[in-house]
């Protein structure tokens, strides 16, 4: 078995759920720690990275703020993929999103796991 420092957070909760807060924080986590994360946004969390929709959600008052963690993902280089169909049914293309963020299909993921990734889903 293959062994590496990847991590994958996948997120399917968006701009309302406290889920979504400690899927942000944990990757976060993640690069502080020295793994290599990426994020995988699919569903209502496709949302986190829409241009300004993140700006003034604070989902726990005890986590940074959401702008901040999306922030620090990105700041990081991290690469964040958007779930195709997830942003094609809300309207969204690629301009919608902050800098940094692709439209992925899912082999955004099955690379990372064909090379050891952990993965982890909130």
């Amino acid at each position: 078995m293959k062994t590496t420092n990847q991590l994958v957070v996948v997120i399917s909760h968006g701009l309302d759920n406290e889920r979504a807060s400690v899927a942000w924080s944990i990757a976060n986590g993640g690069v502080k720690s020295g793994l290599e994360v990426s994020v995988f946004l699919v569903s209502a969390a496709v949302d986190w990275v829409r241009k300004g929709a993140a700006d003034n959600v604070h989902l726990n008052p005890l986590d940074p703020s959401m702008k901040e963690m999306v922030d620090g993902i990105i700041n990081n280089g991290c690469p964040v993929g958007v779930c195709p169909p997830c942003a094609k049914v809300r309207g969204y293309e690629a301009g919608d999103f902050i800098a940094g963020v692709s439209i992925e299909g899912s082999g955004f993921i099955h690379e990372r796991i064909k090379e050891g990734a952990q993965v982890m889903t909130f």
